[in-house]
């Protein structure tokens, strides 16, 4: 079964996204549920507010609250489908995936969306090793970001909610070249700014570089991701 097939013939109800940033994946949650009536977007920090305000400007079914996903202010059993997306790797993810599980009713659906970081190919490793680059940049500048979580890893922390009917899909697309030119481009424009955020820090700064030549030798494609779904 193709992730379109299962969540095509889920109503989605009164949905969550949690640390939901300017609400990349409420779009594939429009796209792929079959229906829903309301869907509120929550995330702590503010200034990507008004980029969600933005995206969803004409559909007044989408919301965005300012919260903290470690303790949602929301009551037990208040939504139909909670999910999360690339983000527990921001997070501490045991009392977040507690938090999303209190708030879903019986028999609602949680999601968990995250990248992995092995069983990779070549091109998507530098993925994987540029993401954490990218964290222990981040985290020298005080902003919480740890390294992605293994496969395996991700299948655990989902398992300890004991949710029902679990399904699960891997998704990639290696369909690109791995060595666009033009994708080589935008990306030296990250190198720069997250060499400029290193400053200060010689290692880091080296660790880029070597990262850098590895991007042009090998290539890049996205890191493979794990979607894991059960319900409550």
């Amino acid at each position: 079964m193709e992730p379109e097939d299962f969540f095509g013939t889920i109503s989605g109800g009164r949905v969550l996204d949690v640390a939901t940033g300017d609400g990349n994946f409420i779009h594939f949650l429009v796209d792929s549920l079959k229906d829903y009536t309301e869907i509120i977007g929550v995330d702590n920090n503010k200034d990507v507010a008004p980029s969600f305000s933005a995206a969803f400007r004409k559909q007044r079914n989408i919301h965005f609250q300012l919260m903290d996903a470690h303790k949602l202010d929301f009551g037990d059993e208040s939504f139909d489908f909670v999910c999360i997306s690339n983000s527990l790797h921001h997070l501490d993810p045991e009392p977040v995936l507690r938090e999303m599980k209190r708030v879903l009713r019986p028999g609602g659906f949680l999601l968990v969306s995250e990248m992995f970081c092995d069983e990779q190919t070549e091109a998507q490793m530098t993925h994987v090793l540029l993401h954490h680059w990218w964290a222990a940049v981040d985290t020298v500048n005080g902003i919480d970001h740890r390294e992605t979580y293994t496969r395996q890893q991700l299948l655990d922390m989902v398992a300890a909610l004991g949710l029902n009917d679990l399904t699960t899909f891997d998704l990639n697309d290696l369909s690109e070249d791995p060595k666009s030119k033009d994708f080589l481009a935008q990306l030296e424009v990250v190198f720069e700014s997250y060499n400029q955020r290193a400053n200060g820090h010689p290692e880091l700064q080296s660790r880029g570089a070597e990262l850098k030549a590895r991007a042009k030798e090998v290539g890049f494609h996205s890191a493979t991701t794990l979607m894991a779904a059960g319900r409550k």
